[in-house]
């Protein structure tokens, strides 16, 4: 308990440290599964791509959970927005297991599209992608001030700001994210790696394993 209550103490008097060190965290993870760095167990082609169908199914929730969560707290439903937030969060959290245990998997695909429509999925990925990397901060700062403070506590603190970016920021990255899954997985067909590939390549880094 004395433990736990100095976690919790530490948490709400330096937030944003604690914000620092867990985003640190999950960019660490997501370079180290890229650059073939974390202990990931070799998976079947099949089952990258029935996680693929998961991971949007998961996103699909989590997208849902955060409309939701904003509707809520609209109405002044401060507990139900808790809930809906913490919900989507959780799913996230899942999110980021499944897609570290995909990217091990090292296969990727190319959708089989040109012209236009390669350029705005690819336009639309990248956004995705960018969002995804830019929210972490902010998503998690928005969390650890919930779960730190009281609802009359949270009036004094930068929750409800940073909980309006974070919010914007995630929705917009899933909903993307969902869109580029339906066109690559269901609407215009794929052939094993190709653009989306290089596109990590320049976004992750020389750490993407080639």
């Amino acid at each position: 308990m004395a433990v736990t209550d100095h976690l919790r103490t530490s948490a709400r008097s330096r937030p944003a440290a604690l914000t620092a060190v867990v985003s640190i965290v999950g960019y660490a993870l997501v370079f180290g599964a890229f650059g073939d760095l974390l202990p990931l167990p070799d998976i079947s082609n099949q089952a990258v791509i029935l996680l693929s169908d998961a991971i949007a199914v998961v996103n699909a929730g989590a997208l849902t959970a955060i409309l939701v969560g904003v509707y809520f707290i609209k109405s002044g439903q401060v507990q139900r927005h808790r809930a809906a937030m913490l919900t989507a969060f959780t799913l996230i959290l899942a999110f980021l297991v499944m897609y570290l245990v995909k990217v091990g998997g090292g296969f990727e695909k190319e959708i089989l599209a040109g012209g236009a429509v390669w350029t705005a999925y690819i336009v639309m990925l990248a956004i995705h992608i960018l969002l995804s990397a830019i929210s972490v901060p902010v998503v998690v700062h928005a969390v650890v001030l919930g779960l730190t403070h009281t609802p009359a506590e949270l009036r004094e603190t930068a929750h409800a700001r940073v909980g309006r970016i974070a919010a914007a920021a995630w929705s917009l990255s899933l909903f993307l994210g969902l869109v580029t899954y339906v066109m690559l997985n269901h609407v215009y067909g794929w052939v094993p790696r190709g653009g989306e590939a290089a596109l990590l390549l320049v976004l992750a880094g020389p750490l993407r394993r080639q």
